[in-house]
């Protein structure tokens, strides 16, 4: 082998010793001074560029003031540092909505940007396994934008090429402490690039007291609480079924009875219907004078009210084919909400098997059936397991309350959404601060968002029995 080689370059890459075996080792090729300069020139030029396109303004204010101190002295740089610093304290101050959306936020993730996430984007990188190494190099996930708004922190992330989303949500706890925070959600946005969220503060984390009932009928979305980012809670229930899955001292009927407020309006108008099925006696009873008679409590009277629902759905199906193919609203036709309150005692624990099995054909038809006609149901229990609820995969919108075991959540709101952050199995169970509490997942949209629906306290329930419960 050695022959081959011309000279003395065997020596070079070859050593030995008596007690030791060959070692190889790698020929280091030497690069010219000029050509690394280049390079690290072309790479400043690069994040220079690439700073000022993203961060204009906190770019162009220092550079504006070094300029002028450089040009007129320091006292004009200071009184301008002054006034600029005075008109933002002003607009702050009388206009706080507008500053911080165009200054403040700005501000803020540019601060958590160079102090947070760059700081330590390699280390939690390399120590969660999203960088790799190959050949000796490294290779990082790429930092592509820092957003900031009043609870929040959204990270724009462009993955390196062969990482799939699951690699990313299998790592939420990684991320979160890695970067000081308490939770991380993961949502894709297109192909390559993902949404990392990490929460600053817990906007629900008190609760909120009943919403005004509306002044107008309507049959929804209806205004039930409000979102993580503050947005309010609109929730469909007109042309939809809705599943709630939660366990004891969850928050389940604050959704029933928000629901029910909402429609308060749409049902003395005669354009909605709300049928009530309350088997535990508790929930639901306590307003049974809002429901026009169509309340029911005993399993074979919850059996007929339900056969009921399936001969209207079905009358109206008969009437509207060949014209119609959307429901809307009329006092001739109202929309109809079947209530169903911890609905696996009748569907699971009924010893009945008769009614048992007619119990869950109806509501099997009405959840196929009923939406295009104006017929929708909302079900709400305590355990969400397939032998429980075998019918759960018919209702499109489903909402997962405070749950006992982590399984359950994808049980609840499919398959990946624990994966995304929906951490239903880490809800508070203290009442003030995770009663009401839940994430949701909408057949329109695929990503889990965190809510918190309003507390109807009992005195609430009589005003509205009150106000409503002769006119309906």
């Amino acid at each position: 082998m050695f022959k081959r080689l011309p000279g003395d370059e065997a020596r070079n890459l070859v050593s030995t010793t008596p007690d030791t075996a060959v070692v190889f080792q790698p020929a280091v090729v030497r690069t010219p001074a000029i050509i690394t300069l280049v390079i690290y020139l072309y790479r400043f030029l690069i994040a220079l560029v690439r700073t000022i396109w993203r961060h204009p303004v906190a770019t162009a204010v220092p550079t504006a003031l070094g300029f002028t101190w450089y040009q007129y002295g320091w006292p004009l740089a200071a009184s301008l540092f002054g006034i600029v610093t005075l008109s933002l304290t002003s607009w702050a101050y009388l206009d706080r909505a507008s500053f911080a959306r165009l200054v403040g936020w700005r501000l803020l993730a540019w601060w958590r940007l160079m102090s947070v996430y760059q700081r330590h984007w390699q280390s939690v990188m390399d120590v969660s396994g999203l960088g790799k190494r190959v050949n000796g190099r490294v290779y990082l996930p790429r930092l592509v934008r820092v957003q900031c708004d009043g609870w929040a922190d959204r990270i724009t992330v462009r993955m390196l090429r062969g990482q799939a989303v699951k690699d990313w949500s299998d790592r939420i706890d990684n991320l979160a402490h890695g970067f000081g925070v308490t939770s991380c959600r993961v949502a894709l946005i297109k192909g390559g690039r993902l949404l990392l969220i990490f929460p600053r503060r817990d906007p629900l984390a008190t609760p909120i007291p009943a919403l005004p009932v509306p002044e107008e009928p309507t049959v929804g979305p209806v205004e039930i609480g409000k979102q993580e980012d503050g947005r309010p809670l609109r929730l469909k229930v007109h042309g939809t079924h809705v599943l709630i899955a939660g366990a004891t001292g969850a928050g389940k009927g604050s959704f029933l009875w928000d629901t029910i407020r909402g429609l308060l309006p749409a049902i003395r108008a005669g354009l909605a219907q709300v049928w009530a099925l309350d088997p535990k006696l508790m929930e639901l009873s306590f307003g049974r004078e809002l429901f026009q008679g169509r309340y029911a409590a005993d399993p074979a009277d919850c059996a007929d009210l339900l056969d009921e629902a399936v001969s209207v759905m079905q009358k109206r199906a008969a009437r509207f084919a060949g014209l119609q193919r959307t429901h809307v609203p009329t006092i001739e036709d109202p929309f109809v909400l079947v209530l169903v309150d911890e609905v696996a005692f009748l569907t699971a624990y009924q010893p009945d098997k008769q009614l048992r099995q007619r119990i869950s054909a109806a509501l099997a038809t009405l959840a196929t059936q009923g939406r295009s006609v104006g017929v929708g149901v909302m079900a709400a229990l305590q355990d969400p397991r397939k032998e429980v609820m075998n019918i759960r995969n018919l209702f499109p919108d489903k909402i997962a309350l405070r749950l006992d075991e982590s399984e359950q959540v994808d049980m609840v709101l499919g398959d990946g959404a624990r994966d995304r952050g929906a951490l239903a199995d880490h809800i508070s169970p203290i009442p003030e601060q995770g009663a009401g509490v839940a994430y949701m997942r909408l057949e329109t949209s695929p990503e889990p968002i965190r809510v918190r629906a309003a507390y109807v306290s009992d005195t609430d329930i009589r005003a509205m029995v009150a106000q409503f419960g002769e006119a309906a």
